[in-house]
């Protein structure tokens, strides 16, 4: 089922800076429904997220009791976003079935 919502993006900064999307309560509460057939350790919940045009399959880590999605440089390239912004989300929990983190080839 998907989901939409808004999310400010922030920056990480450790080993190596990132930047997240924080997953609203509501919306962390129905992927926890999903997460037992989704997810393929440590938390991690394989999913499919939209900003604007641009698509991708990633994977939402815990976080403080709930999720943040990574998101992409090349994402922030495309649809012009930068730290502090409030963006809308589309978000699809996608079980990979085998499939690799980037939907080509097999894990296996």
């Amino acid at each position: 089922m998907e989901q939409t919502f808004s999310a400010v993006v922030f920056e990480w900064r450790g080993p190596a800076p990132y930047y997240w999307l924080i997953v609203p309560d509501d919306v962390c509460d129905d992927v926890r429904v999903e997460a037992p057939r989704a997810t393929y350790g440590w938390g991690a919940i394989p999913v499919s997220v939209r900003i604007g045009a641009t698509e991708w399959e990633t994977s939402m880590l815990p976080y403080r009791g709930g999720y943040v999605i990574p998101l992409k440089a090349m994402v922030r390239r495309q649809e012009h976003i930068s730290e502090g912004q409030s963006v809308a989300v589309a978000l699809q929990v996608t079980p990979r079935g085998g499939r690799a983190a980037n939907g080509t080839g097999s894990t296996t």
